[in-house]
């Protein structure tokens, strides 16, 4: 006789929810959306283990929304969070440990709503100079900072696609620089334009290190001299932090200096959608929030097109 099989659960137990959370960070290729996920679900099950005899249903999950909105986390932290546990419930259905109704209603439960946008930080043309200018000596160190600097303004690349360029990635294409076929964010693929000072500046970096390939930026040491094979993106943190406090810019992110990019790239002219290639933005809309751009009624776009 053949065997009953399980009738789905509405109540989860920490086992269960343990193994669904494995199933989730399984089905994740990117180790960032594995770290955050996995602090993500893991702050939902301490929640709701904290209650016994909670079923894991819609009712549930919006519990949860109002825990964190009264923790007063941003929406942006909320929507992850509630992300993480929509993908909880699926696998959870999936595995057959969840009713495929109660997975659907969490899939149903609304994220906080987002007022406001946030504002970003740029730099202007001087300011960019200025930041450039920090690391103009000849010590190993200094040339290394300053080809990070000129690769994350030049290049509008983000830390974790930065940290994992290799030398070999440099390539001619139609008589100009290249970083060819770089996969970033979300596995996608697109070459980006590496202008000409940007590329003396990493020559020098690299002819002074006396690196011919493997990845282009290195640990350095107390001695003065490159060690290992790479370093974290945290580093690229600690260069930028560092520099802009030494010209008196203020406190700025790497993501600030891409958003630089692409607004630098704007005001000298360059297209929109060019802009979103060397981004790698899927959806132009959001290559225009790093633009930062503004309507301009003073001399404004439609006021000489030709009719009047």
């Amino acid at each position: 006789m053949a065997k009953r099989a399980k009738k789905p659960k509405s109540i989860l137990k920490f086992p269960d929810l343990d193994y669904s959370k494995s199933a989730v960070l399984n089905s994740l290729s990117s180790l960032n959306s594995r770290r955050s996920y996995e602090h993500a679900i893991r702050d939902f099950i301490e929640w709701y283990c904290s209650e016994p005899r909670l079923a894991f249903n819609k009712t549930v999950v919006t519990r949860y929304r109002i825990a964190l909105e009264q923790r007063r986390y941003a929406p942006s932290t909320i929507n992850l969070r509630l992300a993480a546990v929509r993908r909880l419930a699926y696998e959870a259905s999936d595995c057959g440990l969840l009713s495929p109704d109660l997975a659907a209603g969490i899939r149903r439960v609304k994220g906080a709503k987002r007022l406001g946008v946030r504002v970003g930080n740029w730099l202007t043309v001087e300011q960019s100079k200025k930041l450039l200018s920090v690391h103009l000596g000849t010590q190993l160190r200094d040339l290394r900072n300053r080809a990070v600097l000129a690769m994350l303004l030049g290049c509008g690349l983000r830390r974790a696609e930065l940290v994992a360029v290799k030398i070999e990635d440099f390539e001619l294409r139609e008589d100009h620089w290249v970083l060819a076929d770089l996969v970033g964010k979300g596995r996608h693929m697109r070459t980006i334009p590496v202008p000409g000072w940007v590329k003396l500046v990493v020559d020098a970096w690299t002819h002074a290190a006396k690196l011919h390939d493997g990845t282009l930026f290195r640990a350095i040491g107390k001695t003065g001299r490159v060690q290992g094979c790479g370093f974290s993106a945290k580093v690229v943190w600690t260069i930028v932090r560092e520099a802009a406090s030494s010209c008196g810019i203020g406190v700025i992110a790497p993501h600030d200096l891409r958003r630089t990019c692409a607004r630098l790239c704007h005001q000298s002219g360059g297209e929109l959608e060019q802009i979103q290639f060397l981004l790698g933005h899927v959806s132009i809309q959001t290559t225009e929030r790093y633009l930062g751009c503004k309507q301009r009624l003073h001399n404004a776009v439609n006021d000489r097109i030709g009719l009047e």
